[in-house]
């Protein structure tokens, strides 16, 4: 926030810059950014409570070891539910989707940090790799059957060959929803705290009605952190699903 021109100015964007980690410049290809830093931690927490965390194997689960227990037996029961007992081999990749998703979500959320998953490019690329595995594995596991996909056998012969159109355009838009969904509402809500973080700071003693909005969009952007994590865990599961069962 600053003063323009005598009146106030915010900058809601401004939280989404990528720039060099240490001293100044254009970002290069391998230079460290705050992008960097963020997606590291985001892996070093996935470590932590997968490894550091459940170090014990004990009878009585320690917290950390309980919150583990508990993500991998959800996560497990959302692969197994949707896509099949025949799913589970890929059961550790979807998981790992999904902590890495979950942790740079919440991190996101402390004060002063970078939210990696609000950044198209990452969530482009976490969307692409599910798109090309469960292609892969589509026609590894059916042959030439994976296209049956995109033939709607039950519709009537007439309406086949535009549903089969109309199919292969949506499987190849998969990955532009599913990286936008989850980065659109990322960015979303952290701009708008943003905006209400400006109003806040510009109206002092009187920006109690703001700071009442931040804590509530705070507990949204909590709850949203966690169910967009959750959306594109089990919108991977549909599509290996697909990939595995592709007949109509």
């Amino acid at each position: 926030m600053d003063d323009y021109a005598g009146g106030l100015a915010i900058h809601p964007m401004d939280q989404f810059v990528v720039s060099p980690l240490f001293g100044h410049g254009d970002v290069g290809m391998f230079t460290i950014t705050n992008a960097t830093l963020w997606m590291a931690l985001s892996v070093l927490c996935v470590i932590a409570l997968m490894v550091w965390g459940t170090r014990g194997r004990a009878v009585i689960p320690s917290r950390s070891q309980s919150i583990a227990e508990l993500a991998y037996g959800f996560v497990r029961g959302m692969v197994e539910d949707v896509a099949g007992k025949d799913a589970l081999p890929y059961f550790p990749y979807i998981f790992t989707l999904f902590l890495y998703i979950l942790f740079a979500n919440f991190l996101g959320l402390f004060p002063t940090s970078f939210t990696t998953t609000s950044h198209i490019a990452v969530t482009a690329i976490l969307a692409m790799a599910v798109f090309l595995t469960v292609t892969v594995i589509g026609f590894v596991k059916n042959g030439i059957g994976f296209l049956s996909l995109f033939w709607v056998s039950s519709a009537p012969l007439v309406l086949r060959p535009v549903l089969a159109i109309i199919e292969l355009i949506s499987y190849f838009v998969r990955p532009v929803s599913h990286s936008i969904r989850l980065a659109g509402n990322i960015m979303a809500g952290h701009a708008v705290l943003k905006v209400f973080a400006g109003f806040a700071g510009a109206l002092g003693l009187a920006g109690i009605a703001p700071i009442i909005g931040i804590v509530a969009i705070y507990g949204l952007e909590v709850l949203v952190a966690a169910i967009q994590a959750y959306v594109f865990t089990i919108l991977t599961c549909v599509y290996l699903k697909d990939a595995l069962h592709p007949a109509h």
